[in-house]
């Protein structure tokens, strides 16, 4: 079984930051990829980066050069920097992780619940 477990969303204002964290307890899975998507409200659900076994990163074209993910593997846990926030990025972000094209796809396995952030001023 697989548990993800977002935190760190929270209200900011425009320009601010923010990091996200998804902590992964597995029994036994072994998570390839680990990533981060969001939905807006009245929006699909859209990837905005993700992270191979390896290391290797992929944006969405949007948050390219604002936001920063990363893994920590002891921990089991990733990351999401996000700098330079803008009103229409107000969403529900979520973790997602499995395979590691699905999920870079941002059709990873197991999802968790998601949490809110909120850009406003």
């Amino acid at each position: 079984q697989v548990t993800l477990m977002e935190s760190g969303g929270g209200l900011v204002r425009p320009g601010g930051s923010l990091t996200l964290s998804c902590v992964a307890s597995t029994t036994g899975i072994e998570l390839n990829a680990m990533g981060w998507l969001r939905q807006g409200p009245g929006d699909q659900r859209e990837l905005v980066a993700a992270i191979s076994k390896g290391g290797v990163t992929h944006y969405g074209d949007p948050v390219k050069g604002r936001f920063t993910i990363s893994r920590d593997y002891l921990k089991n846990t990733v990351y999401l920097r996000m700098d330079n926030l803008k009103p229409e990025e107000t969403a529900v972000y979520f973790c997602n992780a499995g395979k590691e094209m699905e999920t870079f796809y941002g059709l990873g396995q197991y999802w968790g619940q998601g949490t809110q952030v909120t850009v406003s001023s």
